[in-house]
């Protein structure tokens, strides 16, 4: 089946089938399923890129071994060339020759239900992945949110969520949660390596740097050039207060230039890992509250920016400018040399 997000020369979550990292998780769930108490429905969420769809499909692997007749050898082979009847996918559909729908809609929605209902591949529980509900549509997400209010008997369903607090309510409370977060630098190396044993350490390295755990945006970052600026984001965050305002002019002219590149996606993903990162740090800290009211607003404050830059094709550069100074001030105000 198409991937909407797949990546040139990469495997596919569904013949990758073994997550690297998410061993908290994995554990319990594997136990759950060996005593036949697995919830009917999943929800798998965290950042993008950390291999949460990878990780779906091997549970999905799991189920179809322990609950039906075939060895697992079999059953990863079929997934891996998605021919297994009990496993169902339910992704963005390919619309033209130029590309894919920008959502999953009520119509996938309802074929998936009507192929639930009237389909019965072979013995064992049947899988249904969703990858993922950030990207169905309203009436998509009230039809998805029927059919688990009333599944199908022997199913279960694998739900992948990268922003879980902005789905209905009422689907979080009919999932069990499972929150996956970035992997070691360690298991985005063996991600990187069992893709190509040949790459070259200072490669790998560049691309564990800038990856902060997500083994897709390390993929994604071997494919940039090696003096690309992100290494210079990079050194500026780690303190921002330090460089003179001339070096965030410089990255906000050349990151802002392609609102498309991926070099600004990138930027955007650190500036958020940044925020979050500095936020977290803040709530743990005895005595923060201001440090962590500052770090609440400079959050709300860049995203408000950036969707409004989105919205009506604002000047990148400028946005980028006003971001940056904005964690400047933060950092001046409430983060020493020494601080975390």
């Amino acid at each position: 089946m198409n991937d909407p997000d797949a990546l040139d020369e990469v495997l596919p979550p569904e013949r990758r089938q073994q997550a690297r990292g998410h061993d908290k998780v994995r554990g319990p769930i594997l136990q759950q399923l060996a005593e036949r108490r697995l919830p009917g429905a999943i929800l798998l969420h965290g950042p993008q890129g950390i291999g949460k769809a990878t990780f779906a499909f091997e549970l999905a692997a799991a189920i179809l071994t322990e609950t039906g007749d075939e060895d697992g050898h079999r059953v990863e082979e079929q997934i891996a060339a998605m021919s297994h009847p009990n496993l169902f996918l339910l992704r963005r559909r390919l619309k033209d020759a130029k590309g894919y729908y920008t959502v999953i809609r009520v119509e996938d929605v309802r074929e998936l239900r009507d192929s639930l209902h009237h389909t019965r591949g072979r013995a064992g529980h049947r899988v249904a992945i969703i990858d993922s509900i950030d990207d169905c549509n309203p009436s998509a997400a009230n039809a998805l949110l029927k059919t688990l209010e009333e599944p199908p008997a022997d199913t279960i369903f694998l739900l992948i969520s990268h922003r879980p607090g902005q789905l209905l309510p009422t689907i979080k409370s009919r999932c069990h949660n499972l929150a996956l977060r970035p992997v070691s630098a360690d298991d985005v190396r063996g991600v990187l390596l069992d893709h190509d044993p040949s790459l070259g350490q200072l490669e790998v390295d560049r691309a564990i740097g800038l990856a902060s755990g997500r083994p897709r945006r390390a993929f994604e970052t071997l494919a940039l050039d090696a003096d690309s600026a992100l290494g210079a984001l990079q050194s500026w965050l780690a303190n921002p207060a330090r460089h003179p305002a001339a070096i965030s002019i410089g990255l906000a002219e050349t990151l802002g230039a392609d609102r498309q590149s991926t070099e600004l996606t990138f930027a955007r993903e650190m500036l958020d890992d940044w925020m979050a990162d500095e936020a977290r740090t803040a709530a743990m800290q005895p005595g923060a509250r201001m440090r962590l009211a500052s770090a609440n607003e400079l959050w709300d404050k860049a995203h408000a920016l950036f969707a409004e830059a989105d919205s009506i094709s604002l000047d990148m550069k400028q946005t980028l400018v006003a971001i940056f100074d904005a964690i400047r001030k933060h950092v001046a105000l409430f983060v020493s040399p020494e601080s975390p």
